[in-house]
C-alpha cells in the first residue's frame, strides 16, 4: 500500500462516526430551516399582497422539504417501535420462559414441545429482524433460548449459524458485550463439530473485545468451561500417554478455577462444575473422586428440580460403578436416567442410556434384549456411534464383543451435555 493509501485509509471515516457526523449537520440544517421559515412568515404576515404570498409559498417549500428528508426515518422509527418492538419482546419473553423450562421437572417435555414447533419460526424471526438498538436486547434473548435448544439437539451448524446472526446484530447496535457472547457461542459450535482449533480461535476473540462490566465474571467463568471442554476433547483424541495425561489436567484446572471464582451462588452452575469435574476423574480412571463430585451434583440438580443435571449426573454414576465392577448398580444408574431423560423428551440423553444398558446385555450375553435397546438407541440418535453399530453386531451375532475397556465408561466427552452454554447466568451478560 502507497503512502497516500495509508493517509486515505486513515482519514476514513468508521460507519459511526460518519452517522454521528451527518447527525450533527441534520440538527444544525433543520433548526436553520426552521429559524428561517419562521421569521419569513412573521415577514410576511406584517407586509401584504404579493409579499405575503411569496412568504408563505416560501415556508410551506421548506417544510416540505424537512418532511422529505427526515419524514422516512420518522415513519421508519414510529413503525418500529410501534409493530417490530412489541411483538419482538412478546416473544422474547415466551422464549425466555420456555428455556427456564426446558430440562425441569415441572414443564420439561413440554418445553420440548414448544421448541419442537416454534424452532425454525424463532430463526426466521431473527433473520427478518433488522438490528435496532432498542430491541437488541430482545433479540438476544431469543438467541439464547435458541442456543439452549441447539446444545440439547447437538446441532452445531444452527449454532453456528446463531452466532453469525448476533455477532452482526452486535456490530450493528455497537455492543461489544453481545459480540464477546456471539464469539463463545461460535467457539461452542465448532467444538461440537470437530473443529478444536478454531474453537480455541474464537475463544481467543471473545477474549481480546470482553467487555469489563460487572457481568464479566460470567463470561470468563463460560470461557473457562469451554477451553477445558476442549482439553478433553483433545484427551479424548490422543492416545493414552502424557499428551492424554496433560490434557485433562489442564481441563481440570480451567474447572477449578471457573468453581472458585464463578460470580455468586447458582445451583445450576455448581452442576455443571461439578459434572465436568466428576468427567475429568473418570478419565485419571479415578471412580471414586468422580462419585465425590457427582453424589452433591445430584442432590443440588434435585433442590433445582434440574431433572436434565439429574439424569446426567446418574448417567456418569452408572459409569463410576460400572468402572468399580458393580455392574448391577450400573444398570440401575442406567436405567434410572434413561427414564428422568424421557420424562423431559432429551433424546440424545435416552439413546445414550439405553445404548449403556444394551451394552451391559451384550456383556452378560442377553443377546435378544440387548439388540432391542440397542435399535431403539440407534434410532433416537441423531449422530452415529461407531461403539454402538459394534454392539449391534454384536448382538446380532455378526461380530465378536468390543473390549469394554475400549468403550465409553471414561470417554465421556461425547456426551457432556452439561455445558454452560445452557446455564442461567451464563446465556447472555445483561447491561
Amino acid at each position: 500500500m502507497s503512502e497516500e493509501e495509508e493517509k486515505a485509509a486513515e482519514k476514513q471515516e468508521s460507519p459511526y462516526q460518519t452517522r454521528g457526523f451527518r447527525f450533527v449537520i441534520g440538527t444544525v440544517a433543520s433548526a436553520l430551516l426552521t429559524g428561517l421559515a419562521s421569521e419569513m412568515l412573521n415577514q410576511s404576515l406584517d407586509s401584504g399582497g404579493w409579499v405575503q404570498l411569496i412568504g408563505l409559498g416560501v415556508t410551506v417549500l421548506l417544510g416540505a422539504i424537512t418532511i422529505i428528508q427526515y419524514g422516512p426515518a420518522i415513519r421508519r422509527s414510529w413503525q418500529h417501535s410501534g409493530d417490530s418492538a412489541p411483538e419482538l419482546h412478546a416473544t422474547a419473553e415466551e422464549a425466555e420462559q420456555w428455556m427456564i423450562a426446558l430440562g425441569s421437572h415441572g414443564g420439561g417435555m413440554a418445553a420440548a414441545e414448544w421448541y419442537a414447533l416454534h424452532e425454525e419460526w424463532l430463526r426466521e424471526l431473527l433473520m427478518a429482524e433488522k438490528p435496532h438498538v432498542d430491541t437488541i436486547d430482545d433479540f438476544a434473548r431469543i438467541c439464547d433460548a435458541l442456543e439452549a435448544w441447539y446444545v440439547r439437539r447437538a446441532d452445531p451448524d444452527a449454532l453456528l449459524q446463531l452466532s453469525d446472526l448476533l455477532n452482526a446484530a452486535a456490530e450493528v447496535c455497537g455492543r461489544r458485550d453481545l459480540a464477546e457472547l456471539a464469539a463463545a457461542r461460535a467457539a461452542t459450535a465448532y467444538r461440537m463439530l470437530g473443529d478444536l482449533d478454531t474453537a480455541s480461535t474464537r475463544l481467543g476473540i471473545s477474549d481480546n473485545i470482553a467487555t469489563h462490566t460487572r457481568t464479566a465474571a460470567a463470561m470468563t467463568t463460560r470461557r473457562q468451561v469451554e477451553r477445558a471442554l476442549l482439553s478433553l476433547a483433545r484427551a479424548d483424541r490422543s492416545p493414552a500417554g502424557n499428551d492424554r495425561d496433560e490434557a485433562v489436567l489442564n481441563a481440570r484446572d480451567r474447572l477449578d478455577e471457573a468453581r472458585l471464582k464463578r460470580p455468586g451462588p447458582d445451583l445450576a452452575a455448581d452442576v455443571a462444575i461439578a459434572i465436568n469435574l466428576a468427567v475429568v476423574h473418570l478419565y485419571q480412571q479415578d471412580a471414586e473422586g468422580a462419585l465425590d463430585h457427582l453424589r452433591p451434583a445430584v442432590a443440588r440438580a434435585t433442590a433445582a428440580s434440574d431433572l436434565s443435571g439429574q439424569a446426567h449426573a446418574l448417567e456418569l454414576m452408572g459409569v463410576a460403578a460400572w468402572m468399580q465392577g458393580n455392574k448391577h448398580e450400573a444398570v440401575g444408574r442406567w436405567d434410572h436416567a434413561a427414564h428422568l431423560y424421557a420424562e423431559i423428551d432429551e433424546v440424545e440423553g435416552h439413546a445414550r442410556c439405553l445404548q449403556h444398558l444394551g451394552s451391559a446385555e451384550v456383556a452378560a450375553g442377553h443377546l435378544t434384549d440387548a439388540l432391542e435397546l440397542l435399535e431403539q438407541s440407534a434410532m433416537l440418535r441423531r449422530t452415529e456411534s461407531e461403539i454402538l453399530a459394534k454392539y449391534l453386531d454384536a448382538a446380532r451375532q455378526t461380530a465378536d464383543l468390543p473390549v469394554v475397556a475400549d468403550d465409553a465408561p471414561h470417554r465421556t466427552v461425547g456426551w457432556l451435555g452439561r455445558v454452560l452454554t445452557t446455564l442461567k447466568g451464563f446465556v447472555r451478560p445483561s447491561v
